[in-house]
């Protein structure tokens, strides 16, 4: 059972989208006082899990992400609809700059949905 996020937000399943969930990261790490750095970090990790959900999306779905947000440090889940079979490669680039910019980076399936989702904690909390 999953819990509630305590944000969450869907988009049509296409790139073009992605730069508006890049922004509402830059939002909600800024309001849990994460640091310049750390906020490009976490915005470059969006783009990336976004690029390897998208890769396999149904382009007349939607792109969905949810965000749990916790003092100092934020979850990530990032997903849309997608054919059986049709996972993240783990040996892509992006996948290398997502692992080296977040932790706990996971990809799973709920039926027809595949999941992409990491922890970011801010470095003035670590």
């Amino acid at each position: 059972m999953r819990t509630r996020s305590d944000v969450e937000l869907r988009l049509p399943a296409e790139s073009a989208y992605v730069a508006v969930l890049r922004m509402t990261t830059a939002g909600l790490a800024a309001r849990l006082d994460f640091t310049l750095d750390d906020i490009e970090d976490l915005r470059m990790a969006v783009g990336e899990a976004c690029a390897l959900v998208l890769e396999h999306a149904d382009s007349e779905g939607d792109l969905r992400a949810s965000y749990d947000l916790s003092d100092g440090s934020i979850r990530v889940s990032i997903s849309a609809g997608a054919a059986r079979g049709a996972d993240p490669d783990e040996d892509s680039f992006g996948w290398q700059v997502l692992t080296a910019l977040t932790s706990d980076v996971l990809t799973h399936r709920e039926g027809s949905e595949l999941w992409v989702s990491f922890s970011v904690r801010s470095s003035i909390s670590a």
